[in-house]
C-alpha cells in the first residue's frame, strides 16, 4: 500500500485512514511527506453520489468527513504545538534529510514572523510542509495557548471542510473513472497550495536584487 497516494488511502483505509493521515500530517514531523490537500479533495469526491462508480464501490459518509476531518486536523495541530512547547528548539536541530531540512524551518519561521500568529496559522493550512512545521514552531516561540487554539480551530475547519465540499461538489458533476480527472485537478490543487510560498520567494528575490 502506498501511504503517499491519496486515492489509495481512500480506497483501502476509508474514513478512519483519512483522519489518521490528517492527524499525523498536522501533528508529527513525519507528516511532512503525507498528502493533505489532495486527500481532502479526493475524500470529498468519494462522498459524492457518483463515488461508487469512480472508486470501485467505495462511498464515504460526507457527514463523517465534515465532522471528523476538522477534529483530526485541529487535534493533530494541538499535539504539534504541545510538542514544540515542551521540547523547544532542539526539536528542529536535526540534520537535513530527504523531506526535512533547515530551509523549510527558516521559511516557516519567516512566514510566522511576517503575518503574525493569527493569519500565519490560518494561511499555513494551504501550504505543504508549512502546515506541519508551524504548529511546533508556535509552541517554541510561546504563542499563547488560547490564541493558538482559536486560530487553529478556524483554519482547521475552513481548510478541511472547504476542500471536502469542493471535492463533493465536483464529484457530483463527474462521470466515469476518476483517473481521467485526478491528475489535472490534483495538479491545480498543488499549484494553488504552493502559490503563496512562491510569491514570498519572488518578493524576497526582488528585494535582494534591488538592494544589491
Amino acid at each position: 500500500m502506498n501511504i503517499l497516494d491519496a486515492k489509495t488511502i481512500v480506497d483501502e483505509l476509508g474514513v478512519a485512514g483519512i483522519l489518521g493521515v490528517l492527524f499525523t500530517e498536522t501533528g508529527l514531523l513525519i507528516g511532512l511527506v503525507l498528502p493533505g490537500d489532495s486527500l481532502l479533495f479526493i475524500a470529498g469526491v468519494a462522498a459524492s453520489g457518483t463515488a461508487a462508480a469512480m472508486f470501485s464501490g467505495v462511498h464515504l459518509s460526507l457527514t463523517a468527513l465534515l465532522i471528523g476531518a476538522p477534529i483530526a486536523t485541529i487535534v493533530g495541530s494541538q499535539l504539534g504545538y504541545f510538542i514544540g512547547h515542551k521540547y523547544g528548539r532542539p526539536l528542529f536541530n536535526r540534520p537535513n534529510g530527504r523531506f526535512f531540512n533547515q530551509d523549510r524551518v527558516a521559511a516557516t519561521e519567516k512566514w510566522l514572523k511576517k503575518y503574525g500568529p493569527g493569519r500565519a496559522i490560518i494561511l499555513a493550512r494551504y501550504i505543504p510542509f508549512v502546515r506541519t512545521l508551524i504548529n511546533p514552531l508556535c509552541g517554541i516561540v510561546r504563542v499563547p495557548a488560547g490564541k493558538f487554539f482559536l486560530y487553529n480551530a478556524i483554519g482547521g475547519v475552513i481548510w478541511s471542510d472547504g476542500l471536502i465540499i469542493l471535492g463533493y461538489v465536483l464529484g457530483e458533476k463527474m462521470k466515469g473513472s476518476i483517473d481521467s480527472y485526478l491528475l489535472p485537478i490534483i495538479g491545480v490543487i498543488i499549484v494553488l497550495s504552493l502559490l503563496p510560498l512562491g510569491i514570498e520567494i519572488l518578493r524576497e528575490f526582488r528585494t535582494k536584487r534591488h538592494l544589491s
